[in-house]
């Protein structure tokens, strides 16, 4: 996750942003001072040492996340360090492991085009983190980066998350899944073109809205790779303004992704560029403007 406005903590010290107290823990784990199968400390622990609120602290933990660096995150206890995983494109990892990676090397491409049909951008969001971390830091310096996202239309009646019983009047998940659609895109998009002023990349993002809720989760990097992952559905509660709501819904980070390369034969060829098809004909066809508010 990008922050660019500076934290100031009261004391007019910097107060350390979520991305750093992640470079921090992920240094830690890195010369072996957090190991696999370790507990780190709680997050009142970790934001009474860094000197910051609990909040990015959360942010932080989520980072390493979604670099594979961490399991249990919001579990109730504290997380613990993951084991090693594998990074090759052979072998389906969630979404929260495996998206990051990906998009890194795509990133290594002078001219960066990736499209995405997905339920919420919250993934594609932390995913981001680590190769625009990179970008900054000046390891990674593509001419342009373009990103086409298309999110189901706030005017369908989603098929999840519903509440159980189906749809209401009104419809408290909804509202619930629209709030975090926006926010969520919208920090995405603000990332991104923090990339153009600050670094003079060529960067644009676009949303289109999706007339259908999209069973699965679609990433196509460069026109090279397909990653796909399957929605699973289950039955939960969440809090949501001073309610529990009780759902069907998907968790999108826990989905196994998929990886088809290019350059790993005739199959694999055929499922990008039909992938790549598929895409372009829904976004210049029934899909619309997607406004973010």
């Amino acid at each position: 996750m990008v922050v660019t406005q500076e934290n100031v903590a009261v004391n007019g010290s910097k107060r350390l942003t979520p991305q750093e107290i992640a470079d921090v823990l992920r240094e830690r784990i890195r010369v072996g001072e957090l190991r696999a199968g370790d507990r780190l400390p709680t997050q009142a622990e970790l934001a009474e040492e860094f000197g910051v609120e609990r909040g990015t602290v959360r942010q932080a933990l989520r980072v390493l996340q979604e670099d594979g660096l961490l399991t249990n995150v919001s579990k109730g206890s504290p997380p613990r360090i993951a084991e090693p995983q594998p990074t090759g494109g052979d072998t389906p990892l969630p979404t929260t492991v495996g998206l990051a990676p990906r998009l890194t090397k795509a990133f290594a491409a002078p001219e960066v085009c990736v499209d995405v049909v997905s339920h919420t951008s919250e993934t594609l969001m932390l995913a981001l983190g680590e190769p625009v971390r990179r970008i900054y830091e000046g390891s990674s310096r593509p001419r342009s980066i373009r990103f086409r996202v298309l999110l189901p239309s706030r005017e369908i009646n989603l098929a999840f998350p519903v509440l159980v019983g189906g749809h209401t009047a009104d419809d408290p998940v909804h509202e619930r899944w629209l709030a975090m659609r926006n926010a969520q895109a919208q920090v995405l998009r603000h990332n991104l073109l923090a990339l153009r002023s600050v670094h003079n990349i060529d960067v644009s993002v676009t949303f289109r809205a999706l007339p259908f809720t999209p069973p699965v989760k679609l990433y196509l990097l460069n026109g090279e790779e397909a990653l796909l992952g399957y929605y699973m559905l289950e039955r939960r509660e969440e809090e949501y303004d001073s309610r529990t709501l009780e759902m069907w819904d998907a968790l999108g980070s826990e989905s196994l992704l998929f990886s088809f390369e290019k350059k790993s034969g005739e199959r694999d060829t055929a499922f990008v560029k039909e992938s790549q098809k598929w895409f372009d004909a829904l976004w210049e066809t029934i899909t619309s403007d997607l406004t973010l508010s």
